[in-house]
């Protein structure tokens, strides 16, 4: 069994405080991986991405935006066709199902289009809160951390927090992470999950090579990993 680290909140903040600039300047082209050019494509692409790759989204994605360009049109088809459309991200038939329930409620609630606020956000299949600050974070600049499977794990290893529960999590990191400072939540969470993608990868960590080494509790440490 892994071994915990045990997290001190105000050593943690002052962590924070040392280890975004470093990422700021490490990562200075960081964004989300997804390819949008609307609010609503970019939702559809998040409900897309679940347990699938953002390269495979996108390649998707690049057909399906040509194909369907409203909430709209993803009604006006059958859904076995939009099931197609999709099949290769995987689990199609209830991505499906969401895209499509997602769809009507807003043409039903919000006369077509996303909201802008998490609440509303949360009212539509398929939506939860890490989709939610997705949305909130890159379509309306509306500070949000996403907890994904790159956040959580390097939080873990930082000593950020002891929960791998995404909500509580995120809760655990808006205390001790500057809403707008150096881009704020929106843009932690980018380099975060780019920090995870190149450097601080799941089985094997390149500490060696780790910008941000000399502040993780768990740099060299394979216990910790």
């Amino acid at each position: 069994m892994k071994k915990k680290i045990k997290v001190d909140t105000p050593q943690a903040k002052q962590r924070v405080e040392k280890i975004i600039p470093i990422l700021k300047r490490t990562y200075p082209e960081a964004k989300i991986a997804l390819n949008w050019d609307q609010p609503w494509n970019l939702l559809v692409a998040v409900i897309l991405s679940a347990q699938c790759t953002d390269t495979r989204v996108n390649m998707v994605t690049k057909d399906l935006f040509r194909k369907y360009h409203s909430p709209q049109d993803y009604l006006n088809v059958d859904i076995e066709e939009l099931q197609e459309d999709i099949k290769t991200t995987g689990f199609f038939r209830n991505k499906a199902k969401n895209i499509r329930g997602a769809a009507k409620k807003l043409i039903d609630d919000f006369d077509g289009k996303v909201p802008d606020s998490m609440e509303n956000l949360l009212t539509l299949p398929g939506v939860g809160r890490k989709t939610a600050n997705c949305i909130l974070g890159n379509a309306y600049g509306i500070p949000g951390i996403t907890c994904d499977t790159h956040v959580i794990r390097l939080s873990r290893r930082l000593g950020l927090s002891e929960n791998s529960d995404p909500v509580k999590l995120e809760f655990d990191l808006m205390e001790i992470v500057p809403q707008r400072k150096w881009g704020g939540w929106t843009m932690f969470s980018h380099y975060i999950i780019w920090h995870g993608r190149r450097i601080c990868k799941a089985r094997k960590p390149d500490c060696e090579h780790c910008p941000i080494s000399k502040y993780c509790p768990s740099s060299h440490n394979p216990d910790l990993w």
